[in-house]
This record gives structure tokens, C-alpha cells and sequence, in this order.
């Protein structure tokens, strides 16, 4: 295969990975924000949720936009909107303006992760093409590793840790847009721009599974964002280091564990990995109460690998058995529906989880939000379990 053919894949690859980093690059900031701001715990996850709400906006009204322009203009869309949006992270004052850059940084990665998709599909060269859908798993998922790792790294050692670890990324995302602008792909059918929301629902027998795998992936993506929003601020609590580079590291890992975990257990039987993948989580609830509790900082790292195994195999089965339960004419609109509710796994529990914290302090936030998941875990298990015995 000569390297002409791979290059609009690597670009494309190239600007998904740079997308995705802006968006948890500001995790290990957020305790230096706090001090800085004399923030709430609760005005952290405002900050952390705007983003999700960015996600949904361009979920529910933009979801199609690579049909009208074509998923590499969708692709400098998102670009342009992440380089707003990191930029507004740079000059931010308050919380607001900081909110404002992350929601502006969620609409950029809803628009970036729905095109690369397509465009990752469509430009693979045709030996790899089976593999087109996990590599873009993968990509996602690393992007999303190296954010807290690189905001992490450069904010421990920079004399403006608000300030410098966004310059480079933002940089980054300058060249590939202006990249992207010499890639030439095969023309396609444009479809008429809409914003209408289009969600739906599988046929009826599916509708039970379908249920028990978007809130499973509710409880995975509330697991992973528990630690990228509030673990920054409580983890000197229970580990006797801290730091950006440290949370940054904690986020990080977790991800790289679900990436890893996904590659191993790609031909396992799904059903099985989502049992499997909700004990995990359960497991780290339980792990991540007694450390707290405790202080025991060793069961820190146990629940980190936890939430990591669980994150993976529960995102892992979800996607497949939703892939399974649909097809060509209805897959589009039903993840959709299957994204918006598990999105919602990173606002409503982690804003909860901050309201208990600005309240009854940092302990009985997280232990509420270990009790109100892992009891939802536990019901979903128990259904999954009854609903394949008939």
C-alpha cells in the first residue's frame, strides 16, 4: 500500500486525536481554578457539564451536518469552534467565560467525533476497512487519554498553568485545518441542511436491551466524568500526591485502561462483557467508599483500574449490541437516542455529586454518587440477567 493512499486517513485521524484532547485538556486545572476563583464544587461541574451540553446541542440539531457539507468541511467546522472555544479557555476571567469556551469545545466535539467517523470509513484503504469503526474507538479514546496528560504535564511545570497548556493544542489545531483544506475526497450526494432533532427508538422486542444498554453506558460515562471533574479536587484527600500532573495522570489512566480493555475483548460474547463490565463498576463504587472513607490511598488506584475496566467493557458491549438491534435505514437516529441518554450520565449524577459536596463536604458527595449509580448498576445487572433467561 504506497503512503498517498493512508495520507487523508492519517489527517483525518490527526484532527479526530486534536479534537478530542481539547476536550478534557482542562481536568487537572480545575483545583487551580478553585483556589484562584474561590469555586464551589459545585461551580466545578457547571464548568464540566457545559461541555456536555455543547456535545448535545450538536447531537440533537447539527447530527447531520457532515450529509449537507460533507464530513471534511463538518471536520473544519469543529476545528474552527475548538480553536474558539480553547481560546476562550485562555482569556477566561470567570466561570462563565470559561463555561462559555467549554460549551463552545463540546459543540466543536460533537461536530469532530460524528465526521471523523464518516471520514475515517470513507478514507481507509480498503484492506483495513473492517477495522475503520474500532480504529476510530481507539483514536477517541487516546485523544481523550493525552487531553488530561498534556493539560497535567505542562500545568505541574508552567509559571501560567491556565494559560500555557492550551497554546500548543491550539497551535496543533491551527495546522490541521489549514491541512485538512488539501485533502481531496470523492464526491457524494448533498442532502439538504436541517437542524431538526432526529431521535427514535429500536423496534419493540429490542426496547427492554436497548433500555439496559444506553443507562449502562449512562453509569460508565457518569463513572469516567466523576474523576475528570471532581477527582482533581479530592484526590489530596486520599493519595498523598497531588497536583495537575497527578489527577491529569489519574484521568488518563483510566482512559487508556477502557482502550485497552476494548481491544482485548472485542470477540468476547457481548451480553457476558456487559455483565462483566457492570460489576466492574460496581466494584469501584464500593472500592472508591471504603478509600474514601478510609483514607486508605492504595484502594484509590484499585478503583481507578475498576472504573477503567468497567468504563471499557460496558461502553464495548453497549455499542455492539446496539449496532446489533438495528439497521441501515434506523441506526443513525437510534444512536443518536442511545448518545443523548448516556450523555446525560455526565451531568445529572456528577451535578449532584457537586451540590452534595458544596453542602456536606467532599466525602458524602462522592459517596452519594458511588450509592445512586452503583444502585442503578445493580438494577440494570439483575434486568440484563432476567432478560436473558426468557
Amino acid at each position: 500500500m504506497n503512503q498517498q493512499s493512508w495520507r487523508p486517513f492519517l489527517m483525518i485521524s490527526l484532527a479526530l486525536c486534536i479534537g478530542t484532547i481539547g476536550t478534557a485538556l482542562a481536568s487537572p486545572l480545575y483545583p487551580i481554578y478553585q483556589q484562584l476563583w474561590h469555586l464551589l464544587p459545585s461551580q466545578i461541574t457547571y464548568i464540566f457539564v457545559a461541555y456536555m451540553f455543547g456535545c448535545l446541542t450538536t447531537l440533537l440539531f447539527l447530527g447531520r451536518t457532515s450529509n449537507s457539507f460533507g464530513f471534511i468541511r463538518t471536520l473544519q467546522i469543529g476545528l474552527f469552534f475548538a480553536i474558539i472555544g480553547l481560546t476562550l479557555s485562555v482569556f477566561a476571567s470567570n466561570t462563565y467565560y470559561l463555561g462559555f469556551g467549554r460549551f463552545i469545545i463540546g459543540i466543536a466535539s460533537g461536530l469532530i467525533s460524528t465526521s471523523a467517523m464518516l471520514g475515517l470509513i470513507y478514507t481507509i484503504p480498503d484492506s483495513h476497512k473492517q477495522n475503520a469503526a474500532q480504529l476510530s474507538s481507539i483514536i477517541t479514546v487516546i485523544g481523550f487519554g493525552l487531553g488530561p496528560l498534556i493539560g497535567g504535564a505542562i500545568a505541574q511545570f508552567s509559571e501560567q498553568p491556565l494559560i500555557t497548556p492550551y497554546l500548543p493544542v491550539i497551535f496543533a489545531a491551527i495546522l490541521s485545518l489549514i491541512g485538512l483544506f488539501f485533502i481531496k475526497t470523492a464526491s457524494f450526494e448533498k442532502q439538504p441542511f436541517s437542524v431538526s432533532p432526529h431521535l427514535e427508538l429500536p423496534e419493540a422486542q429490542f426496547k427492554p436491551l436497548f433500555y439496559i444498554t444506553s443507562f449502562s453506558a449512562f453509569c460508565a460515562f457518569g463513572s469516567f466524568s466523576l474523576f475528570a471533574s471532581l477527582a482533581p479536587s479530592f484526590i489530596k484527600d486520599v493519595i498523598p500526591w497531588h497536583g495537575p500532573l497527578v489527577s491529569g495522570a489519574t484521568i488518563a489512566s483510566i482512559l487508556m485502561i477502557s482502550a485497552s480493555v476494548q481491544w482485548l475483548a472485542k470477540s468476547f460474547n457481548m451480553h457476558k462483557m456487559l455483565n462483566v463490565g457492570l460489576i466492574f463498576l460496581i466494584a469501584s463504587y464500593v472500592i472508591l467508599s471504603i478509600c474514601m472513607i478510609m483514607h486508605w490511598s492504595w484502594l484509590f488506584f484499585i478503583s481507578v483500574i475498576c472504573v477503567g475496566m468497567g468504563h471499557g467493557l460496558s461502553l464495548l458491549a453497549a455499542f455492539a449490541l446496539i449496532h446489533h438491534m438495528t439497521h441501515i435505514e434506523n441506526r443513525a437516529a437510534v444512536v443518536s437516542t442511545y448518545l443523548f441518554i448516556a450523555y446525560f450520565g455526565t451531568i445529572v449524577p456528577i451535578i449532584s455529586a457537586g451540590f452534595l459536596s458544596d453542602h456536606f463536604g467532599f466525602i458524602v458527595g462522592i459517596l452519594g454518587f458511588c450509592l445512586g449509580v452503583g444502585v442503578l448498576c445493580i438494577y440494570l445487572l439483575i434486568k440484563h440477567l432476567k432478560l436473558k433467561e426468557r
